[in-house]
């Protein structure tokens, strides 16, 4: 599909330009450009270095039905955005919106503010001296100097070559006395008949299907590892006949892959699966935007649900530290597999004709994502790089253990989808089971530490971390939301400012010099004591 890529080299111009600028953001994501925004409205010079071609991040690559946890949390910048996409359907406030429609709540933030983007620019080589940020190089030679940055990229790319301290993957629960983390055999979004793991069932010599461990992982509940919650694409799809483009068979279609799918489908001889909703007609997981754009048609924002769904469980676990071009691949594989699903239940004869007429009936809507095949351009990067700070957040911050340096609030779900798939043998029989999944919600709102988006005392004095920030693997879990990262980019572009106005590192800022002004900007820090 035309432009449908992470990276491509000769997207990269040539450049012996230099850019000076006070305050420097990469990552073009709704937090990177509420973050410039902020900036730029308190008299600063800003760029935002964007990898790739598109602003907005998942927010405008096709996650319309927003995670939100709890609204009366989320206050500043972050909550004007859900203003201003309300105010295109004609409303105060709308949550759940068609990726078109944020994409112009972005672009009118970038126009309105005079924000200078820099489209294709992914981060080379990063100068420090005296443990500050000097420089950053782009592929192609783009210089930009700058006397505070951002790194409100999805993998932290500049949080990384900049020599900050980060983690990936799954700490076991020992390392913050946490219960949720590491390994997790649960309940949801698994496999609920036996689904034999084997190239020919029942006979382990010949091999297991692809993509699944021959390990038990039920023995290691709570240990940890390098996996990472699987990605995907938030696909808006539509089943407006007017708008609707049929699913395609991807090139390099690759049966093998698909063989689990069948073989889920069909292990359900009761008539049950929990793709299909009540709705025989409508799949679990594509909710339908309330909102009606002219013509009536609908359309929705597509995820993953249940045991073998878009998720492309272990392909992912490369990407935090992998090259461009790495990327790249893993990219196109998530992309071949998420089509060749919706393809292969909606075509193949080995699906039950029910689950394919339901599959069918949808399809991708031919006035979304116009120059990308109608396909998101964003990867669902649920988790990569985590920076480790002086301040972790961890489930005991989700569960009541609240801070008084917040900067923003979580209040979503402590929610991680599944890392990998192994077999387990019950009964003498082998089942194919997940690992990874858990949903447990928060106890209540609570703080996101300010010491959990800036480095550690001794590192970086000049670089502020809005999304990847300072997190176990679990907590991020909640806290990870579009809505928390655009008002993380706000306060990390505050905090920049005053650092500038007052000559200080970040580690140095005083809370109590910062805190009026974020609520100067309305955001909201505490939850209000309960009577």
């Amino acid at each position: 599909m035309s432009n449908l890529h992470y990276f491509q080299r000769d997207w990269i111009t040539p450049s012996d330009q230099t850019i000076n600028v006070d305050i420097a953001i990469y990552g073009g994501t709704a937090a990177g450009i509420i973050a410039a925004v902020t900036a730029a409205q308190r008299g600063k010079s800003v760029v935002v270095l964007q990898p790739g071609k598109h602003v907005g991040g998942m927010t405008t690559g096709g996650l319309g039905w927003t995670d939100y946890g709890r609204k009366h949390v989320i206050g500043g910048r972050s909550r004007e955005f859900y203003n201003m996409v309300g105010k295109l359907y004609g409303l105060n406030e709308e949550w759940q919106f068609e990726p078109s429609k944020a994409r112009k709540v972005i672009d009118t933030l970038i126009a309105d503010n005079n924000i200078d983007v820099r489209y294709c620019q992914y981060v080379s080589a990063v100068e420090t001296s005296g443990g500050k940020i000097v420089s950053a190089t782009m592929l192609g030679g783009l210089n930009v100097t700058a006397r505070m940055w951002i790194d409100a990229s999805y993998e932290g790319d500049l949080m990384a070559k900049s020599g900050v301290s980060y983690t990936t993957g799954r700490e076991a629960n020992s390392v913050y006395d946490e219960k949720l983390n590491g390994i997790q055999v649960r309940d949801k979004h698994q496999f609920s008949h036996a689904v034999d793991p084997y190239k020919t069932p029942g006979d382990p010599n010949s091999g297991l299907l692809p993509m699944i461990e021959d390990e038990d992982f039920t023995a290691k509940q709570g240990e940890g590892d390098k996996r990472l919650q699987a990605y995907n694409f938030r696909v808006c799809m539509t089943d407006d006949p007017q708008l609707k483009v049929d699913w395609q068979k991807p090139d390099g279609f690759e049966p093998e892959l698909y063989e689990l799918v069948s073989r889920w489908f069909n292990a359900d001889k009761d008539g049950y699966n929990e793709q299909i909703k009540s709705n025989p007609d409508t799949p679990a997981k594509f909710d339908v935007f309330p909102n009606k754009t002219p013509g009536s048609f609908r359309k929705t924002d597509t995820n993953n649900h249940g045991a073998v769904s878009s998720d492309f469980i272990g392909g992912n676990w490369e990407w935090p530290d992998a090259t461009y071009e790495r990327r790249e691949e893993l990219f196109q594989r998530h992309v071949a597999w998420q089509q060749g699903y919706y393809w292969f239940v909606a075509n193949d004869e080995s699906i039950p004709q029910r689950y394919r007429d339901a599959y069918s009936t949808w399809g991708l809507p031919n006035d979304e994502f116009t120059d990308t095949g109608h396909w998101p351009h964003q990867l669902y990067v649920r988790e990569c790089r985590r920076m480790m700070a002086d301040y972790i957040i961890t489930e005991h911050d989700c569960l009541g253990n609240h801070v008084t340096d917040s900067v923003g609030m979580g209040s979503y779900t402590m929610d991680s989808h599944n890392c990998t798939r192994f077999v387990k043998v019950i009964d003498g029989k082998a089942w194919t089971l997940n690992d990874g999944d858990v949903q447990i919600p928060p106890t209540d709102p609570y703080p996101v530490s300010y010491r959990a988006v800036v480095p550690k005392r001794g590192e970086v004095s000049n670089l502020l971390v809005p999304v990847c920030f300072s997190a176990s693997h679990i907590a991020y879990g909640s806290a990870r939301m579009e809505p928390v990262f655009m008002a993380l980019g706000e306060s990390v572009a505050i905090a920049a400012s005053l650092c500038l106005d007052e000559n200080c590192g970040v580690q140095e800022l005083a809370y109590d010099h910062l805190q009026p002004e974020l609520l100067k900007a309305k955001q909201v820090l505490f939850e209000p004591a309960k009577s």
